[in-house]
């Protein structure tokens, strides 16, 4: 069975495979790096927190689909703690990279790239991971269970028209659990407005529909094809960032704008860097002109010799 036959909340299986063949969704590589605190106690307590955050993302179900191991979703926690506040509490960011691959060129392509820096979590050795979506026990295990939702619901959105909706839901429901927590990145102004709240209510939004279309044209539509056609995808793609100009115009500078290009700007670059278009280059650096202007400098090397 092929990745792309479930999407949108719908797994297709072959009856034939026995229910062990099926697991957890993810394949997630956890780093915690504690290097700024010192002491080997420091070391022995973060040591076994990667192992718990490592068990907790690759042990949890998220959902109740069905995957198979070659249809995990690969994703990179990077977790860097940079302070100890005492009783057992933390300050650090958490960082968020997904992928998923390209049909038939045998490569993956990053589908999301986060940087959080409103992470502050207790954290005891040892300590139960315990989460429940219809509440809130932790900010750590909330925090966690947030981006494997985020990181879901983009990867289903990469592969059918607003396929993610389902999990995005999820995602607000951690939100709207954490809003008695004392812990920043819960709250709409926290962090001048760049924060687990912003992000996830607007993705929900009508408004930011054209965004979730932009990522599945971009990626199914677009990525997926150029193996067979490579002018035809890449058309497809210039069609999916067009998508975004409507956001921009409701929405300039949103936060998901910027982190969708955060993880896509080289990508661009390398799709139409070679292409013999001319007119649709400077068309398109035009339109990132405008959608993106924060990496101009790197979308001039689209016309570059």
């Amino acid at each position: 069975m092929i990745l792309y036959m479930k999407k949108k909340g719908v797994f297709l299986a072959f009856m034939l495979f026995s229910m062990a063949a099926f697991s957890q969704e993810f394949n997630c590589q956890v780093l915690v790096n504690a290097t700024q605190l010192s002491g080997a106690d420091n070391k022995l307590i973060f040591t076994t927190m990667q192992q718990q955050v490592n068990d907790f993302m690759n042990g949890y179900r998220f959902t109740k689909d069905k995957y198979e191991n070659q249809e995990k979703i690969d994703c990179d926690i990077n977790i860097t703690v940079s302070t100890d506040l005492g009783g057992g509490v933390y300050q650090g960011t958490i960082q968020l990279v997904v992928s998923r691959p390209i049909f038939k060129a045998g490569i993956r392509t990053t589908i999301l790239d986060m940087q959080d820096k409103a992470f502050q979590f207790p954290y005891s050795m040892g300590q139960p991971m315990i989460f429940n979506l219809q509440g809130f026990d932790n900010n750590l295990t909330s925090v966690l269970a947030y981006y494997a939702y985020v990181a879901l619901a983009m990867d289903y959105d990469s592969f059918a028209p607003l396929g993610g909706t389902e999990l995005w839901r999820n995602a607000q429901t951690v939100v709207n659990n954490a809003q008695s927590a004392a812990e920043s990145g819960w709250h709409a102004s926290d962090n001048n407005f760049k924060n687990r709240f912003v992000f996830v209510d607007n993705i929900v939004s009508p408004m930011f529909e054209p965004l979730r279309q932009c990522v599945y044209m971009y990626h199914r539509q677009g990525l997926d094809q150029m193996y067979d056609d490579v002018d035809k995808g890449r058309a497809k793609v210039f069609e999916a960032l067009n998508k975004i100009l409507e956001v921009h115009n409701n929405r300039p500078g949103s936060y998901n704008v910027q982190s969708f290009f955060e993880a896509k700007n080289q990508e661009i670059v390398s799709i139409f860097q070679g292409s013999t278009n001319t007119d649709e280059k400077n068309k398109l650096i035009q339109l990132l002109g405008t959608i993106d202007p924060a990496n101009t400098t790197i979308y001039s090397k689209i016309t570059s010799p």
